[in-house]
């Protein structure tokens, strides 16, 4: 691994689902799909942050997304995955409703992203992409967690 920072034009994008919108991030920072488990509570964290899992061996702090955007929180179901991704030298679970592809796309379909978009703070997003009928918002990892954040997850993988 170079020390370029990937950027999601990298091609491919794993497309993931929050209630009716599509994310999507870029594979490369995409470590697994998970789907639900038991997740253990961590007491004295933010309130999105649900607790860690034990996958394979590794501790790893698991996120709600839903909540971390102020997204109503809902019941996990047959389609919730566990989205773990790198930045950051870490791993972090991110809980979103359902993962639903992997595709290309080319890098002239992203958009700056306009002032607000649907539910999501305009701060988290890299852009968007339109592809089809399709409207993808482009998270950026490093503004999902604040490095307070990451530090706080990092005290917990302890």
């Amino acid at each position: 691994m170079g020390m370029k920072q990937e950027t999601i034009a990298d091609s491919k994008v794993i497309v993931f689902q929050l209630k009716e919108e599509e994310y999507a991030v870029s594979v490369h920072q995409v470590g697994s799909i998970e789907r639900i488990q038991p997740i253990t509570r961590v007491p004295r964290t933010a309130d999105f942050v649900k607790g860690v899992i034990n996958l394979r061996g590794v501790v790893i702090p698991i996120i709600d997304l839903r909540l971390r955007f102020g997204i109503e929180e809902s019941e996990f179901s047959d389609s919730t995955r566990i989205i773990i991704v790198y930045f950051d030298d870490m791993e972090t679970g991110l809980i979103v409703d359902a993962a639903n592809d992997v595709i290309d796309f080319p890098e002239n379909a992203i958009e700056p992203p306009p002032a607000v978009i649907g539910t999501v703070d305009v701060d988290y997003i890299e852009g968007v992409a339109k592809l089809e009928d399709r409207l993808l918002i482009l998270l950026d990892l490093q503004k999902v967690l604040t490095r307070e954040e990451v530090n706080e997850l990092k005290a917990v993988e302890g």
